[in-house]
């Protein structure tokens, strides 16, 4: 077996990644349990890649959908992260004052 060829370029990226993030954040709508949201995000990213991204190769269209899935965990992670930092922060230098 070979591996596949993925020509991928960055416009995947910037277009499915916040696809995904905005379809699984209308999700949290539907009395749907917290934890499945992350397998919701990779499905839609094996969606989007198996059917619009890279159609014409199935292999390579599973192995983009994983990271597209993953890469949009990846970054609601770290915003919510980044804004529960921050205001923490701002909590603890308003209580200082």
């Amino acid at each position: 077996m070979t591996f596949p060829i993925i020509h991928t370029n960055i416009w995947d990226a910037v277009i499915a990644v916040p696809i995904i993030m905005i379809i699984t954040q209308c999700f949290k709508f539907l009395p749907i349990k917290r934890y499945i949201i992350p397998s919701i995000a990779v499905t839609v990213g094996l969606v989007i890649s198996v059917f619009f991204s890279h159609k014409d190769n199935l292999y390579a269209g599973i192995f983009m959908g994983f990271f597209y899935g993953y890469a949009a965990i990846g970054n609601y992670a770290s915003l919510k992260t980044s804004l529960r930092a921050l205001k923490k922060k701002r909590q603890q230098k308003q209580n200082f004052l």
